[in-house]
């Protein structure tokens, strides 16, 4: 699952992650299409406009629940794509989080259909398995998007975004950002059973040079990814550790939460807030000054690039293969030297969301 919900209390409303990327964490874009940020991985695979098909034929696209806008944008993205390659496209979309039965029926209905590919987002990194197998042995290239099965392989390639990377970003400007100042560091997490939940925890640790066991990190807390669990998980941080002064936040509303606690206090000068998803809410958030940096994913490329490789694999019998990554980028209106970032004004035109 994919951690990525938009919207903060004061001017935004909490909504629900999924599980990851979730995440995640869905209404109109700001942007209409995703530009590759710098730096991002590129591939035979990874051409996002496509010349009208010689055949028409079928795809499906498998996703999880569209009121989240992470999610619409992914779908909204991957069904523009095939419409331009000329093809048709059946779609279906998970009940609630978690909701793999809803997608295993689905799946099977487009074999009995007899589509060319499935774009697949899954609930459950596992439940989807078998019914991929099944899939796979028919000839339908399944790729996954947002996150990907367990194991990897079940499926044909997954275009995600790098978590770990991702994370190590916010460390490295957190780190930065601080300066000369002892580091009092604490983190706003998610269960760290989810793949991209201790992924992105990992990296920050990563990217700012800290372990586990570090005596820079002052607190940790678990929040439900959303507005009201970060700001009160961060309330009670700041009451046992008042000298906090970097913030990790395992995505925007848990940012947004923690900084209407941290504004309660009378610290908003005291703490570098970091923060990852890169929705229209949480890049504002970064023009208002409520949190130092976030790292922007990229749900329309991953949407894009999964419909060429299955374009691609019907015309050519090309396969893609692995994790592909779809990219992230350091949204910050406080650069560091030696971190490669976009302002806010970028942020703002490639942004996900509301």
């Amino acid at each position: 699952m994919k951690l990525r919900q938009t919207r903060a209390m004061h001017r935004w409303s909490a909504f629900v992650g999924s599980a990851v990327v979730v995440s995640s964490l869905a209404l109109v874009g700001c942007s209409t299409g995703t530009p590759a940020p710098s730096g991002t991985p590129t591939s035979g695979t990874q051409t996002a406009t496509q010349p009208p098909a010689a055949e028409t034929y079928t795809i499906g696209i498998v996703e999880q629940q569209l009121a989240n806008p992470f999610f619409a944008k992914l779908q909204q993205a991957a069904v523009d794509a095939a419409k331009a390659a000329g093809l048709e496209v059946t779609t279906a979309e998970s009940k609630t989080a978690g909701d793999s039965a809803t997608q295993v029926d689905a799946i099977e209905n487009m074999i009995a259909r007899g589509v060319k590919g499935i774009v697949l987002d899954p609930a459950n990194a596992t439940a989807l398995v078998d019914v991929v197998q099944r899939a796979r042995d028919a000839g339908i290239l399944v790729v996954t998007v947002n996150t990907s099965l367990e194991p990897v392989d079940a499926a044909d390639a997954s275009f995600e975004t790098d978590n770990l990377a991702g994370g190590r970003l916010m460390g490295q400007w957190a780190k930065a950002a601080l300066g000369d100042q002892e580091p009092r560091v604490a983190m706003l997490d998610y269960d760290l059973s989810d793949k991209t939940a201790a992924a992105r925890h990992n990296g920050f640790l990563e990217g700012f040079g800290l372990t586990e066991d570090s005596p820079e990190i002052v607190g940790t807390a678990l929040t439900k990814s959303n507005v009201e669990t970060g700001q009160t998980a961060m309330e009670n941080l700041l009451s046992a550790h008042p000298d906090i002064n970097a913030l990790y936040t395992i995505n925007e509303p848990a940012a947004q939460g923690a900084f209407i606690a941290i504004s309660n206090a009378g610290k908003q000068e005291q703490i570098a807030i970091t923060s990852i998803d890169g929705s229209c809410s949480g890049v504002q958030s970064v023009v208002d000054g409520e949190i130092g940096a976030t790292v922007m994913q990229f749900p329309s490329r991953m949407g894009e690039l999964a419909v060429q490789a299955i374009v691609d694999y019907v015309e050519s019998g090309t396969k893609p293969s692995g994790v592909i990554d779809s990219g992230t980028a350091l949204i910050t209106d406080r650069p560091v030297e030696g971190i490669e970032s976009h302002d806010t004004a970028w942020g703002l035109q490639n942004c996900w969301g509301e």
